[in-house]
């Protein structure tokens, strides 16, 4: 599946309309300060994405034996993936610094001037969320990453004047979750690209068993196997929701987590066992209750269930597609038969039509 087809970037959602969901893919305060501490160090220690990591692996060690800084490197896919994580790596296989910067903090392209001028030699800079950098910016990252030196702009009008900056070689990480939105000239210049793929859950059992072992937690197959299931296929999902049965299983099951503690912590927090919350089960609760199973438009779902637009669009339906739950055609949303099942109702015999939306399918 092409993420950017059906992907969120949940950037631009304010916090009340995210509602701090368990399920989110995004990083919150906490998912930053126990990431910091659960991240692998080398590729060896990551798990997943194995062609990925065979890939970059191979990267690595040729620019290392040539004495090189390693090619420009793209990583896009969604949210909570490892794309920091791989980013990090990079600097430490290649025992270089490494700097972190965000494309909606570049604004001007002075901004991305004041960066590159005071990186140092073979130094790694990570810019997440690329898309999202300004277009003057952009335009200085070109000649930034392919000939090392960026023209600084002095004064205006016909009195400016270009100064040439030479650069050091450095190695630039862009991180993206909408690849599909960089333009052509940026995403040619990088010499790897890697496309992060959701997880299988014998990979997230990999990944709870070892947060397991260095948050000291005492996990059994089965109790991680569960919690795997209802994790998305994303790691940084895993890892919160082992941090919320952790808290369940310390107040009711003296610390000890297993397949009975974990479904019953994670019904405490409405995750049902294919990784569904409230909102996902509302969506779908009224397409299959109050339109039939639809075609239904969005504006309308998103009335019925008491959510923004933008909410249902955004956060919700990208799992449900990818999951089976829903389909989008031109005349609006359908629920699948798996949706049915999911929610144990029976499909009409004779198909009531859902409505079309108002302001749109």
């Amino acid at each position: 599946m092409n993420w950017d087809e059906t992907g969120t970037d949940t950037g631009d959602l304010t916090d009340e309309q995210l509602d701090d969901r368990l399920v989110d893919a995004g990083a919150d305060g906490e998912d930053t300060a126990v990431e910091a501490a659960l991240r692998p160090k080398d590729l060896h220690e990551f798990v997943g994405q194995e062609k990925v990591r065979e890939q970059l692996d191979l990267v690595l060690k040729a620019a290392r034996a040539r004495g090189a800084t390693a090619d420009h490197v793209l990583l896009s896919g969604a949210p909570g993936l490892g794309k920091t994580t791989l980013s990090m790596i990079i600097a430490a296989e290649m025992g270089a610094p490494i700097r972190i910067t965000s494309g909606p903090a570049i604004q001007h392209a002075g901004d991305l001037a004041a960066i590159l001028s005071s990186l140092q030699e073979g130094e790694v800079l990570f810019l997440d969320e690329i898309h999202r950098m300004s277009r003057p910016a952009e335009e200085m990252l070109y000649m930034a990453m392919e000939d090392f030196r960026v023209d600084v702009i002095v004064g205006k009008g016909p009195g400016a004047t270009a100064i040439p900056l030479e650069l050091p070689p450095f190695t630039l990480v862009g991180a993206t979750t909408r690849a599909g939105l960089l333009p052509p000239p940026l995403r040619d210049r990088f010499g790897f690209t890697g496309h992060m793929e959701f997880y299988a859950p014998t990979e997230l059992e990999r990944v709870i068993h070892r947060s397991a072992g260095l948050l000291d937690v005492a996990i059994d197959t089965a109790g991680a196997a569960e919690i795997a299931g209802r994790s998305r296929g994303t790691p940084r999902i895993a890892n919160r929701l082992l941090r919320r049965v952790r808290d369940y299983a310390q107040v009711k099951a003296e610390g000890r987590i297993d397949r009975d503690i974990a479904a019953a912590a994670l019904r405490v927090y409405e995750v049902d066992a294919r990784g569904l919350d409230r909102l996902d089960r509302a969506v779908l609760g009224a397409l299959l209750k109050l339109f039939g199973g639809g075609p239904v438009g969005i504006s309308t779902l998103a009335v019925a269930v008491g959510e923004e637009r933008e909410t249902v669009e955004e956060v919700a339906e990208p799992f449900l597609v990818r999951e089976g739950l829903l389909a989008r055609t031109p005349r609006g949303r359908v629920a699948t038969p798996a949706a049915w099942a999911h929610l144990g109702l029976v499909p009409p015999q004779h198909g009531v039509k859902g409505q079309q939306g108002l302001f749109g399918a």
